[in-house]
């Protein structure tokens, strides 16, 4: 049974890709799709917030483009007018690596709150559990003048984990992203077209 909700942001301009993130794929399907998919089997209820190139129900970022702390305040009003209550599982839909037993691990874990996991001691907000209190907040902040996921993580209690613990559930690369044609040659994905020139 899902105890979260969850948002899949595919927002993000791809300007160092040179081609929309959601449409790479792996194995044949598109990151958005996956990304859809693997929320869907944690989560209820679960949106997109990008420009609807996913199967899920998809708002809009304001401005669009704007970030990902713009896509999560966006996401959590969503959810809120929805009557949602539940904790918020966020995912970036270029983390091609991330499985279902790792968002049913961030999902379940506890204590309950905000959690995020750290590889090599960075912190991965864009693949986290957020309260719904906090993820609230990210409104706020927002309209105060923060433009970066650390600004909201900088505002909360959060609890992080690293790798020893997200480790018995995810592979070492399950957080690794993919933003440049070189990280999508070296991570084995399909490019969605011909590259850009």
């Amino acid at each position: 049974m899902p105890v979260a909700a969850g948002l899949l942001l595919t927002g993000g301009a791809s300007a160092r890709l040179g081609a929309p993130k959601a449409e790479v794929r792996r194995d044949g399907e598109r990151l958005a799709d996956r990304g859809a998919r693997l929320l869907r089997a944690v989560c209820d209820p679960a949106l997109e917030v990008g420009p609807g190139v996913s199967p899920l129900p998809a708002v809009r970022e304001d401005p669009p483009g704007g970030g990902p702390l713009a896509a999560v305040a966006a996401g959590a009003a969503a959810l809120r007018a929805r009557g949602s209550t539940a904790a918020v599982l966020v995912l970036a839909v270029d983390l091609p690596f991330v499985d279902v037993g790792l968002l049913r691990w961030l999902a379940d874990r506890a204590p309950a709150g905000t959690l995020v996991p750290r590889v090599a001691g960075v912190a991965q907000p864009l693949c986290a559990r957020y309260a719904a209190d906090d993820v609230a907040v990210a409104a706020s902040r927002l309209a105060a003048g923060a433009s970066s996921m650390r600004a909201l993580l900088a505002t909360l209690a959060v609890t992080y984990v690293d790798e020893p613990e997200w480790g018995r559930v995810a592979p070492p690369d399950a957080f690794a992203d993919v933003d440049t044609p070189d990280a999508l040659a070296r991570a084995g994905l399909d490019w969605p077209g011909p590259p850009a020139g």
